[in-house]
């Protein structure tokens, strides 16, 4: 629980809201004790993905790390609980006080978004953030699913995990990039969950886990600088393998998920089954150029946009217009609606600062480095090329065994939000023929 309160994980009495409870402690005796949905109400699913054991017996229900802890060894600690979030009204009082404020600058004539964002559009925007928009109904959204905390050697992070409905559901570990959150990844959550249910077969039902990056929405903000993707890949690791019992599984991601499924795939060839990676065109110094300022001067950032909604709203809603197939028109391809719910997100946990701070140990502070090889099955969905051959010399030098890559037709930098059927597809087509082990 975070020191400000607004985590409440759920405790053993609230059995109306709820069967049972699990923890997993490597460095204890940990039972896995049944199953919740994060936000209240039972589901009938395990948390903890079963051991290969005979249906019923004690394994069926216990991680691979607490076996461990069982025999007697020790170990760093993962905890795991169920989580539920309901913002305080004055959080949300003070959101709308706070843009009903705003200062706003001169919207300068015939420039649009030529200098950066468009003030008109984005006062517009923030009016209605202020008057109309409705956190509770998003609250409600999320809900719907399984929502969990993970405490990995002192690292709080939060994850979804929806169970596959299908013969046999690969595992798979999404993982979102920046100024994004796991609310992208929303939409794409059921198609791959249950394909059968989009007209799909349900032999590409996958098991889907969803975090969110240290310093990002529901995750707890790293104590202090050196969070980069290679930690990530490893806190990743241990979920996926210590905390959830996965012995094998799939990972994909876009921008700083895309590094991190990098990093997981180089250092767990032996696990991972195939990474499939979102790949952006190079954008230059018009649209690259906020990295730099992230990666060298992410606290003096983090002052303003911490402190004011319409001026982080104004920070991130102009990549989703600049990044997305948008073709200029910042609503054409997200309704506002889902825009502020992501600013809302960084607004209420107050982690916009913290997730700009992990440009600064990322890979921007080692800017034309390809990454560690990965010598798994690779896939690549390619969003935002005009025309001509991507630059693959990077991809060539860090990927021994690329497998497919698409160009896809549609969609941009945030391509589960934009186009979650056509990605939905692409992973089950990309991940297909490597389901069996050795595939």
């Amino acid at each position: 629980m975070r020191p400000d309160g607004k985590w409440e994980a759920m405790d053993d009495g609230d059995a109306n809201r709820f069967r049972a409870r699990e923890r997993v402690a490597c460095s204890r005796r940990a039972l896995a004790m049944g199953a919740v949905s994060a936000f209240g109400g039972a589901v009938g699913i395990p948390l903890v993905k079963p051991i290969r054991a005979e249906e019923g017996s004690m394994t069926n229900a216990v991680t691979a790390s607490a076996m461990a802890a069982m025999r007697g060894e020790e170990g760093p600690t993962i905890t795991i609980e169920p989580l539920r979030y309901n913002a305080t009204e004055a959080d949300l009082h003070d959101l709308r006080q706070r843009l009903a404020r705003t200062r706003w600058p001169d919207a300068l004539p015939e420039t649009d978004w030529d200098l950066g964002v468009d003030v008109n559009a984005i006062r517009e925007l923030a009016t209605y953030w202020q008057a109309e928009f409705d956190w509770r109904t998003q609250e409600a959204e999320i809900a719907r699913f399984p929502h969990h905390l993970a405490e990995i050697d002192g690292q709080e992070i939060h994850f979804i995990q929806q169970r596959g409905v299908g013969p046999d559901p690969l595992p798979l570990i999404v993982t979102h990039g920046w100024p994004s959150s796991f609310l992208e990844m929303l939409p794409l959550i059921s198609l791959l969950a249950d394909p059968a249910a989009h007209g799909g077969d349900p032999a590409d039902a996958f098991d889907v886990i969803v975090p969110s990056l240290p310093g990002f929405g529901f995750s707890g903000r790293p104590a202090g600088p050196g969070m980069d993707e290679a930690r990530i890949a490893a806190l990743w690791s241990r979920l996926m393998t210590e905390g959830l019992g996965y012995e094998r599984f799939g990972a994909h991601g876009g921008d700083i998920g895309a590094k991190v499924s990098q990093h997981l795939a180089a250092a767990q060839p032996e696990r991972v089954a195939g990474a499939h990676l979102i790949q952006d065109a190079d954008w230059g110094p018009a649209e690259g150029a906020y990295a730099f300022l992230q990666a060298t001067k992410p606290q003096t950032l983090a002052v303003g946009l911490t402190d004011s909604p319409a001026g982080q709203l104004a920070w991130i809603a102009e990549k989703f217009r600049a990044w997305s197939d948008s073709g200029g028109d910042l609503l054409s391809r997200f309704s506002a609606d889902a825009l502020l719910a992501n600013a809302t997100l960084y607004l209420l946990t107050e982690t916009i600062g913290s997730s700009v701070r992990l440009y600064a140990g990322g890979e921007f502070a080692a800017w034309g480095d390809p990454g560690p090889v990965v010598t798994v099955p690779a896939g690549f969905a390619l969003v935002g090329w005009s025309g001509g051959p991507p630059p693959e010399e990077a991809d060539a030098r860090a990927f021994s065994d690329v497998r497919r890559v698409t160009r896809m037709p549609r969609g941009g930098h945030f391509l589960a939000g934009e186009e979650p059927a056509l990605l939905a597809e692409e992973l089950r087509a990309f991940f297909r023929p490597l389901r069996a082990s050795g595939g």
